[in-house]
């Protein structure tokens, strides 16, 4: 499995595979992307994990509802993400935000 973040108010858009735009017909389904429970808080906005398959390559997304979005996100409209991370670098992130959230809670 690959693993990327999201944003809050944003969908997954077009999705890659090694052959190209991910085929319906010729895959006989859509592919899977789960999105988890777990979230992140970076720079005020909520960043939810999301699990997608091995075939992946990668994937467009892009705001729900861009009238809604932020200003920034109005400006860029869509964004193609090339990198998906591996389940350790989203358990490394996933710690260094549960340690920082502690650090807040402690009042450091």
């Amino acid at each position: 499995m690959k693993y990327f973040f999201l944003s809050d108010g944003w969908t997954v858009g077009r999705v890659w595979e090694f052959g190209g735009l991910w085929n319906e017909s010729a895959w006989r389904r859509k592919p899977q992307i789960e999105q988890t429970n777990l979230c992140i808080l970076e720079n005020g906005e909520k960043l939810w994990l999301y699990r997608v398959e091995d075939d992946v390559l990668m994937l467009e997304v892009c705001p729900i509802d861009p009238a809604q979005a932020r200003p920034a996100a109005r400006s860029i409209g869509q964004v193609v993400l090339k990198r998906l991370i591996s389940a350790d670098q989203a358990i490394d992130l996933l710690c260094k935000a549960e340690a920082f959230l502690e650090k807040l809670a402690d009042g450091g």
